[in-house]
């Protein structure tokens, strides 16, 4: 039980009406699971108003009630707190409920269109190798030293991200790292947190669905630095066209990192192959165990935080040689000389990239072959973009469902299909099913070719007319190689 005094510390209030003396046993934002003595924070979303459901919350027990809107009636017994922004206090009293956990330990941040779950995972498994407690927080999972649990958000909501860092200072972590999206800062999740430093990795076409335009997507991004306080790092990659943009009001301490512009650290990519890379970070070589020119750019950025963290190069170096693909980020499996790749490629930037790696590595020998679709009820524009990209770089596409939601999957296709140009029409063909599709492709392919399955990576599941049913990328393609004959 805490204080509602104590926990409503720096929340923006604009009025309150009652007892802020009173006990508050738990923080709440869904009324249908409140108790005796909760709080309830009535939040406008989407398509559901958490201030239509206040009397609901009151006769399940609520004592206090947060919101920000004028409310025509009130109760006796129950305090009300009309605060300037309902996202925003959430945020903060959740915080303030559990200590303020983010001040306790060293939270870094990393945020960008790709590679943030690369880079927060490679960077948990490099403190944990040197010996240093950690903990994650990621779209794939949340770790608190060696203890596993499941992840639903990119960025969790404020309660569940700041009950899971009290965890993490309960349990001695000194550092976590955590995956910071556009959509977790738009929100203002993170407002309330203290992070000791935030990485920059990359700015794409993505969520354009929610944000409507770039500039507010990117901006919304550079909220993050422009909020970081002074004894805090900000490490921005500055091959990217945004990557100064991203720091200039920012007040911490800023260092750059690139492959092909003057920055604080820079690394070189000495030679390349579906096994991995020899690195050239300043005067030191390192060979990494992760293939592509995307991952020189996550492995970079990993090191870099190391060594702005004071860990000694020799030990940086060493440990980094160690660390492995992260599952559905280029996980591959080989067998009877053919390699499948999975990747969460979703964006049209995400699977250039890794297009353009598998390529470059491939030198025009063997065929690519390319399994991939786009998600529904998520933003249309990327669709041609991402049909033309995997038709130009591929020997054969199959086009095929993603997660299709509440989309009908004939009609993404469609979409992806009107940005294939006439001449690569005929490298593509078209199966509904993602488990037929997986299967032709394994079927076409032959010794030393490559087959890519994109979109969907570490992901479990399919969602298909909002039912989520079991199917894993990896584990089919694995499955339907090991029975190729």
């Amino acid at each position: 039980m805490k204080i509602l005094r104590e926990i409503l510390n720096r929340v923006n209030i604009i009025n309150s009406v009652g007892d802020t003396s009173i006990q508050i046993r738990d923080i709440k934002f869904n009324s249908s699971n409140i108790n005796e003595n909760d709080i309830f924070i009535a939040i406008a979303g989407n398509q559901v108003d958490g201030h239509d459901y206040i009397d609901s919350a009151i006769s399940s027990g609520a004592k206090c009630i947060v919101h920000d809107k004028n409310l025509e009636n009130t109760k006796d017994g129950v305090t009300y707190i009309f605060v300037k922004c309902s996202r925003e206090a959430i945020s903060i009293i959740a915080s303030n409920f559990y200590g303020n956990p983010s001040s306790k330990l060293n939270l870094i941040g990393v945020t960008g269109t790709n590679g943030k779950t690369t880079v927060s995972t490679l960077l948990y498994e490099l403190f944990k190798k040197i010996g240093i407690r950690s903990g994650l927080i990621s779209t794939v999972k949340i770790v608190i030293d060696k203890k596993v649990f499941e992840s639903n958000h990119t960025t969790p909501d404020p309660i569940t991200m700041n009950m899971y860092l009290n965890e993490m200072v309960k349990s001695k972590i000194d550092y976590c790292f955590m995956e910071v999206s556009s959509h977790g800062i738009h929100q203002k999740r993170i407002n309330g947190l203290k992070f000791t430093g935030g990485i920059f990795t990359n700015l794409t076409h993505d969520h354009l669905d929610y944000h409507k335009s770039f500039e507010d997507y990117r901006d919304t991004k550079k909220s993050f630095f422009d909020n970081l306080t002074k004894d805090a790092f900000a490490l921005t990659n500055i091959d990217d066209r945004n990557g100064n943009y991203m720091t200039q009001n920012t007040t911490a301490l800023k260092f750059t990192y690139s492959l092909n512009s003057i920055s604080d650290y820079k690394l070189k990519i000495l030679d390349k192959t579906l096994d991995g890379m020899l690195l050239k970070i300043g005067d030191n070589e390192l060979w990494t165990k992760l293939p592509g020119k995307f991952n020189a750019y996550n492995i970079l950025s990993t090191y870099c935080v190391g060594s702005i963290l004071g860990i000694p190069t020799q030990k940086l170096l060493e440990k980094i040689s160690e660390l492995d693909s992260v599952p559905g980020r280029f996980q591959f499996y080989k067998k009877n000389n053919i390699t499948a790749i999975v990747d969460y490629a979703h964006t049209p930037d995400a699977l250039e990239n890794i297009l353009k790696s598998i390529n470059e590595i491939n030198k025009g020998v063997n065929k690519i072959i390319t399994v991939v679709g786009c998600g529904g009820n998520r933003d249309e524009s990327k669709r041609p973009i991402m049909g033309e990209i995997a038709s130009s770089l591929s020997s054969k596409v199959i086009f095929t469902s993603d997660n299709p939601r509440n989309e009908n999957p004939d009609s993404i296709i469609e979409q992806m299909k009107r940005g294939v140009k006439s001449d690569d029409q005929k490298k593509t063909v078209s199966i509904l099913d993602r488990k037929e599709a997986i299967k032709l492709a394994c079927g076409l392919a032959i010794s030393n070719d490559i087959i890519l399955i994109a979109g969907k990576g570490h992901e479990s599941f399919q969602e298909i007319n909002g039912v989520k049913r079991k199917f894993d990328d990896f584990d089919v393609v694995k499955e339907i190689l090991n029975n190729k004959k």
